[in-house]
């Protein structure tokens, strides 16, 4: 169960509004740094740095999401879905050849 609001260090809330495609950009940066929701929005609203931890799960999860947008973006008819498709190839390459951790 959880403790009670005045028995915890951090006690005070903070809510703000997003839209959509913001909530989905912030929710993807959150993925891929490797810690909770929480530290994240602590560490992004204070200004402080926020690295992040790939390790090979991680590696995992960020190929499948590349070779789907890459299955989605094979036919690309504009200029800028060529572009993003050309992307994609070489993100995939770098994380082929990234090291195992």
């Amino acid at each position: 169960m959880a403790c009670k609001r005045e028995d915890r260090f951090r006690r005070n809330t903070i809510a703000f509004w997003l839209s959509d495609e913001e909530k989905s950009q912030v929710e993807a940066k959150i993925i891929f740094s490797g810690i909770s929701k929480g530290e994240y929005y602590r560490k992004a609203v204070l200004g402080q740095e926020v690295t992040v931890i790939a390790g090979n799960y991680m590696s995992v999860r960020v190929a499948k999401v590349l070779e789907q947008i890459l299955a989605h973006l094979q036919n690309g008819n504009t200029e800028e879905e060529r572009l993003l498709l050309e992307l994609v190839k070489q993100l995939l390459e770098v994380n082929k050849n990234a090291p195992a951790e």
